[in-house]
């Protein structure tokens, strides 16, 4: 467990690209802890995939993850192993749609070493002046699809976000890098935010589009950056006519949606606002219904 944060990391400075560099925000985005509907695995897919980037850093993977929790993939062939899928995280330069540019840290959680990995990540963030990180996540919660998609968000400060109501009081959550970077990060002076998007139970496993959009674009209105989000909008109403199928053909999942759709409707009523940073008691998976398990086994990808 010794040995200095800078070890942990390799950034390749020779790329043109870090020129473009100038008080950057810093997405983290990482694997291995809660990602109902797949939102930041999602968001990050959708990232890479839209906007012009670069590997500028990456992280010695050895000594961050334990292999025999997370078993990488190794393909098998006509009697051969043929292809390795290597665990990567790494610290990528993107260029928004109006030309600035940004960092992205993703890959897998740390099994180990969080707090030399945090170290690094601030001595990384220091190296370019980072002016603000944000961490991304996905939460399940009680609340139907057909409502708006909530949105839980803190910050290291006040006035990094606008003023919320303070609805959940003094509660523990299990640790997890991510956080505990914001909370170290705020404890150093660095300003820093986190974004949990709210994701309906009841599609938590399947991939969910539109949680990927709502983080995508919260990390746009809170860092001023141009991001698109035109595929993820097409992709979110595919899944978003799938689900209006779904429950057209089965009246138990329709009255679990319903009942969700009354108690946030009833919440939103009594305060004036959206429920969109309340809890609610999840329903037992036999009111959820045998076909509409069925359907989420359908939308699950396989596993090894």
């Amino acid at each position: 467990m010794g040995g200095e944060p800078g070890e942990l990391y390799e950034l390749h400075l020779e790329r043109e690209e870090i020129e473009a560099l100038h008080n950057p925000v810093l997405i983290v985005a990482l694997d291995g802890y809660i990602d109902a509907g797949s939102g930041v695995r999602l968001a990050v897919e959708h990232l890479l995939g839209t906007l012009p980037n670069t590997v500028i850093g990456t992280f010695d993977i050895d000594q961050l993850i334990d292999y025999r929790a997370r078993r990488p993939i190794l393909t098998y062939q006509q009697n051969a192993f043929t292809a390795y899928q290597q665990p990567e995280l790494t610290v990528r330069v993107l260029t928004d749609a109006d030309g600035a540019a940004f960092l992205l840290l993703s890959g897998p959680e740390p099994d180990g070493q969080w707090e030399r990995f945090i170290a690094a990540v601030g001595q990384i963030a220091d190296r370019f002046a980072v002016r603000l990180t944000v961490g991304l996540m996905a939460i399940p919660m009680g609340v139907p699809h057909t409502r708006p998609t909530g949105m839980s968000s803190h910050a290291t400060r006040p006035g990094l976000l606008p003023t919320q109501e303070d609805w959940l009081g003094v509660i523990q959550v299990p640790g997890h890098a991510v956080g505990l970077l914001e909370y170290r990060f705020g404890r150093a002076g660095r300003d820093a935010i986190g974004f949990a998007a709210h994701v309906p139970h009841y599609i938590a496993r399947s991939d969910y589009p539109e949680t990927a959009r709502t983080l995508v674009q919260a990390t746009a209105d809170a860092t001023g950056l141009l991001l698109p989000t035109t595929e993820l909008d097409a992709a979110a109403a595919k899944v978003r006519a799938e689900l209006a199928k779904q429950i057209e053909d089965n009246a138990e999942v329709a009255d679990v949606v319903t009942a969700l759709e009354q108690q946030y409707d009833a919440y939103a009523a009594a305060t004036g606002q959206s429920l969109l940073a309340q809890s609610a008691p999840l329903p037992t998976a036999d009111e959820l219904g045998a076909q509409f398990e069925a359907f989420l086994a359908d939308r699950e990808p396989p596993t090894a």
